[in-house]
């Protein structure tokens, strides 16, 4: 994969288009103007960083918030190439800068593999920033070249002598396009930033917070072989991890994987350091790989009698954790997001080398063979004890009220994008909700006591809950093979629970289970977590609701000081009637809801495993790290 050192020069930069359509539709390019596009940004910068790690030619990384949320991205690598574009009379690190597309990955000699949106990273990001300063180190001098919302202040000029080579961009985010916030979150950043030093093994990347004085350095020799072992920190392990690696035609594969006592499948699939969260050939190919050869080997050595049933590619997988990394020189993504790879022939390379290394893996650790077989040979007695009990929760076809639980109180519109339903905590707080409620499109659903918690238990028992089951039958939708989101009959699925310790529970065991068994409507953005008063104050019968302390300290300034105001700190909703919590609470004119998403599956599934999961030590000291935070929590 190594590229000629005289290769990279202006002769590889291709021009293909211009950049005004940018900042009129910034969407298109960066996926969002929200938080998520802002940090965009920062991940089109380092991918440049990265392509030049890949090829050989960069070590080192770093990437620093300055106290103004502006971003510093250094790196060793060969530098952008300096000399004049021949069609554009231009220097190449002003074309590479001003023009879309134009980039060493299109020509074919630049780069072998590349991330980033396909050579659009750093010309968005100029286009898109009020400033941006590139420094390039190459040749023996360090060229400059400033711009204001991507157009160039002055021609490239040379600010001194360079012995190393690299380069440094820095930039500040525009207001006129970031309207909702630029400030940089420390945790979004880590997380990408360590999920790339895991991705490319011995490339050392720093992060640098200036505006708390933090920083981290990652590196990992391990590579993704450490990226599993940090998946699996707060599991109990069945064995070392599996490892394999390997090319054919160009194409890099590199995959890990390791069982753990859990009962949850945590595959994670990359494509050029890409996260491709809808799979692709790649995985596709490494999951029939696995349920092929743990098959055969059963059967080989009477693991499965000759009359029962293949282990399915579910019953493998649970337990387990497992990265697929491939490299290509032409990824073919599906998608405007890029989240499925395409290449057809990456499956066979994927199996046929995978296929390899398991079967070795298998023979030459005999017992952890036999673990690995026995969990699939449970999880399969355990889907089908689910499949009987998914019989139970399943709606028949033509929706009949007979077949809803009984304590739900359906809304009467059929119409499941107006329609909302409260999942709420306890009888009380749901009779004062189903008294309260617009009948027309919102439904209750009371819970009693709290649902099982789903990191801990498999298909079968937790399809034996009531609560679930009722939840299941009501949502509509279905679970597991069943799960069927266009049968869904609410858009808004709300959690409406106590602002106590209690309720806090129950909102993370649900949110735990949504995320294990219905993650579809989470990505589908439905749902939402209610957000009722803490306080009510009345001042001569006028009442004003607080929904945080320094809400309720305006509210008294505004009542005026030495007036008597009646403070009630709600404890809990069933503590107002149905009007208050119609008014605070449901009605869609004045409430606050929460919409929950998952931006990072990795860090989620590493969340929930460490809040509900077995292990107590990561738990304790995730509550001692962020107590701090906590405000309002009652005893």
């Amino acid at each position: 994969m190594s590229v000629n050192q005289n290769t990279y020069d202006e002769s590889q930069i291709q021009v293909l288009e211009g950049l005004e359509a940018v900042r009129k539709r910034p969407g298109m390019y960066i996926g969002s103007t929200s938080g998520r596009g802002l940090h965009h940004l920062v991940w089109e910068v380092v991918d440049n960083s990265i392509d030049e790690a890949l090829a050989g030619f960069c070590t080192k990384i770093e990437v620093i918030v300055h106290k103004d949320n502006s971003i510093t991205c250094i790196d060793n690598g060969r530098g952008i190439p300096v000399g004049e574009n021949v069609k554009l009379k231009k220097s190449t690190l002003e074309v590479v800068l001003t023009v879309l597309h134009a980039g060493g990955k299109f020509g074919g000699e630049g780069y072998k593999v590349s991330g980033g949106l396909h050579g659009v990273g750093v010309s968005v990001v100029n286009a898109l920033s009020k400033k941006l300063i590139a420094q390039v180190k190459r040749e023996g001098k360090i060229h400059q070249q400033e711009y204001q919302r991507g157009i160039p202040q002055y021609d490239l000029k040379v600010v001194g002598d360079a012995e190393e080579t690299g380069t440094t961009i820095t930039f500040w985010p525009d207001e006129e396009i970031f309207t909702e916030t630029t400030v940089y979150d420390y945790d979004t950043l880590q997380s990408r930033i360590r999920e790339l030093a895991f991705l490319n093994k011995g490339i050392e990347i720093s992060l640098v917070d200036e505006r708390t004085d933090v920083s981290n350095t990652f590196m990992y020799e391990g590579g993704i072989v450490s990226f599993v072992e940090f998946l699996n920190r707060n599991r109990e392990s069945v064995h070392e991890p599996i490892y394999t690696e390997g090319s054919k035609d160009s194409i890099q594969v590199e995959i890990a994987l390791q069982y753990n006592d859990s009962y949850t499948e945590n595959i994670y699939s990359f494509a050029n350091n890409i996260n491709t969260h809808e799979g692709g050939t790649h995985e596709s190919g490494f999951k029939s790989a696995l349920t092929r050869i743990l098959n055969d080997y059963a059967r080989k050595y009477n693991a499965i009698k000759d009359s029962d049933s293949n282990l399915s590619g579910d019953d493998v997988r649970e337990g387990l954790t497992a990265i697929i990394s491939v490299k290509i020189p032409e990824p073919q993504f599906e998608g405007q997001t890029k989240t499925k790879l395409g290449n057809s022939e990456v499956r066979g390379i994927v199996e046929s080398l995978f296929s390899e290394k398991l079967n070795e893996f298998l023979d030459e650790n005999p017992a952890v063979a036999k673990k690995i077989i026995e969990k699939g040979v449970q999880a399969a007695r355990a889907r089908e004890a689910a499949r009987k009990a998914r019989e139970l929760t399943r709606r028949k076809s033509a929706l009949e009220v007979s077949a809803l639980p009984g304590k739900l109180a359906d809304c009467s519109s059929k119409d499941a994008s107006i329609s909302e339903i409260y999942i709420v905590e306890g009888d009380s707080a749901g009779g004062s909700a189903k008294q309260g409620r617009d009948r027309h499109f919102q439904a209750i659903l009371p819970l009693r006591g709290k649902i099982l918690n789903v990191e801990k238990a498999r298909l079968d028992r937790i399809l034996s809950d009531t609560e679930i089951r009722a939840m299941i039958t009501a949502l509509g939708t279905g679970i597991g093979d069943d799960f069927d989101i266009s049968k869904a009959r609410y858009h808004k699925v709300i959690i409406m629970t106590d602002a106590d310790v209690d309720g806090a529970h129950i909102r993370t065991l649900l949110l735990t289970f949504f995320y294990r068994y219905m993650r579809k409507l989470l990505d589908a953005g439905y749902i939402y977590i209610a957000q009722p008063p803490l306080y009510k104050l009345e001042r001569n019968k006028i009442i004003r609701y607080a929904y945080n302390d320094k809400q309720r300290e305006i509210i008294m300034q505004e009542f005026g000081e030495g007036s008597k105001v009646n403070v009630q700190r709600y404890k809990g909703l069933g503590e107002m009637n149905p009007g208050q919590l119609w008014e605070t609470t449901m009605d869609p004119e004045s409430r606050t809801l929460l919409q929950v998403s998952i931006q990072d599956a990795i860090e989620a599934d590493s969340i929930f495993d460490m809040l509900m999961g077995e292990n107590v030590e990561p738990r304790r000291d995730f509550i001692q790290k962020h107590a701090k935070y906590v405000k309002n929590l009652d005893f």
